[in-house]
């Protein structure tokens, strides 16, 4: 008999089943450091595909959520351009674990500790599914990206650069 693997009950994962959001969970040895080319890697996926949850602040140091491609880095100077702020940085480590509610690394954009602001790289909607991070480190979920526009209601931005 084949042993049923247990996937971990985050408030990323309660947050999307009460949406009632189709996703599988997929699980993968997690490496400090490894980002999406470490989990594309380990679970055959293409790394464009698999979205990383960043944890960014203004000048003011408001908090906000951005969606990207794996294989993509933000412009951070266009994204202050397109809000209106003066600058924007990622967090520090200990910060976005404060505002999210999630380890770095298990950042998940549901279900975090702080309603923010969610800007969202907008080719990521031509994808046919995406994998994004569950609210635990080495744990993903695969959902059709239109999901993240229901759940989240993201502004829509193209901000990507290759790095």
């Amino acid at each position: 008999m084949a042993k049923k693997t247990k996937y971990p009950v985050t408030q990323g994962i309660r947050c999307l089943r009460a949406a009632k959001v189709n996703y599988t969970p997929h699980l993968y040895p997690f490496e400090e450091g490894g980002g999406t080319e470490k989990a594309a890697h380990e679970l055959g996926l293409d790394e464009h595909a698999t979205i990383k949850t960043l944890i960014m602040e203004d000048e003011d140091q408001n908090p906000l959520i951005v969606l990207m491609h794996g294989d993509l880095e933000v412009s951070t100077k266009e994204l202050a351009r397109i809000i209106g702020a003066k600058t924007i940085k990622p967090c520090a480590p200990a910060v976005a674990q404060k505002h999210s509610g999630y380890l770095v690394g298990g950042t998940s954009p549901f279900g975090t500790r702080r309603p923010m602001p969610v800007y969202m790289e907008a080719t990521i909607l031509e994808l046919p599914k995406i994998f994004i991070n569950g609210g635990k480190r080495g744990f993903l979920v695969e959902i059709d990206p239109r999901d993240l526009v229901k759940i989240l209601a993201p502004k829509l931005v193209k901000v990507g650069i290759r790095a």
